[in-house]
């Protein structure tokens, strides 16, 4: 039924979270579990500003993942990560839509409470427009 699970996750609490019960179904269905972090705009230039080159900037979003990998990497679970960069919840769905994606689990609140407010959750959007069964981690 879930072959391949999309996990859109960002580090916050609610992705870790996420990654527990994608965990769950991943057992369930012997899952293959594509992990997507999508870099956005704000984030980037963050990165770029205060980074003090290529190579710490990637170092600091792997270890921004760590704990998402590290309960994947516990469960023994086959996964691969994507970063993508631009606006997460339209680089969530595409990329969902374009791949053999059978399910996207998703935590309602990321990292940045303000965006969410000011432009709508990554979740919903994610719910509204993707072609695939979406879970929604509280």
């Amino acid at each position: 039924m879930f072959q391949n699970i999309l996990l859109a996750a960002d580090g916050s609490s609610h992705s870790i979270r996420s990654a527990e019960y994608t965990v769950g179904l991943a057992k369930k269905f012997s899952s293959k579990v594509e992990v997507v972090y999508v870099v956005d705009g704000e984030t980037a230039k963050s990165d770029v500003l205060y980074g003090a080159d290529h190579a710490q900037v990637e170092k600091n979003r792997q270890e921004r993942m760590q704990p998402i990998t590290d309960v994947l990497q516990a469960a023994n679970i086959d996964y691969t990560v994507t970063v993508l960069h631009g606006d997460p919840g339209p680089k969530i769905v595409a990329y969902a839509n374009k791949h053999d994606i059978d399910c996207v689990i998703v935590g309602s609140r990321g990292r940045n409470n303000f965006q969410t407010f000011l432009l709508g959750s990554v979740s919903h959007k994610v719910a509204k427009q993707v072609e695939c069964p979406v879970l929604i981690v509280k």
